[in-house]
């Protein structure tokens, strides 16, 4: 929803500030239809990734979806990275030949807290 605003905010402010310049809209609206692109995602496919008892589902691509079974999945990572003072949490899913990133607003829950279902639901080993 927010990235809705953001593209409407965004084509106002390029009429706004236009003054006769064609220009300025039109970059303005190419800004725009790329944030409702990427809000047309979170409505397409507002699941990143769901666990099941035989593996784990992620999104591919656009809104595709991978399935990966417990035992192509190497490791479940928490990464925190800080630099110029802010702090980065990342959850990495090693699949071997694919490695699959998710971040706070890919999941809308805590990271750790994943990570931690995420190694719940896996079956030992």
């Amino acid at each position: 929803m927010l990235k809705a605003v953001g593209a409407l905010a965004l084509v106002a402010l390029g009429l706004v500030l236009a003054g006769g310049d064609p220009v300025r809209p039109a970059l303005a609206g190419l800004a725009a239809a790329a944030l409702l692109g990427w809000a047309l995602r979170d409505v397409v496919a507002p699941v990143r990734l769901a666990v099941g008892p035989d593996g784990l589902t992620v999104l591919r691509g656009f809104a595709g979806r991978r399935r990966l079974p417990w035992d192509a999945v190497e490791a479940i990572r928490l990464e925190r990275r800080s630099r110029r003072g802010v702090t980065a949490e990342t959850l990495e899913i090693d699949a071997g030949e694919t490695l699959h990133l998710f971040g706070r607003r890919d999941l809308d829950a805590p990271l750790d807290e994943v990570a931690a279902a995420l190694d719940e639901a896996r079956p030992a080993r």
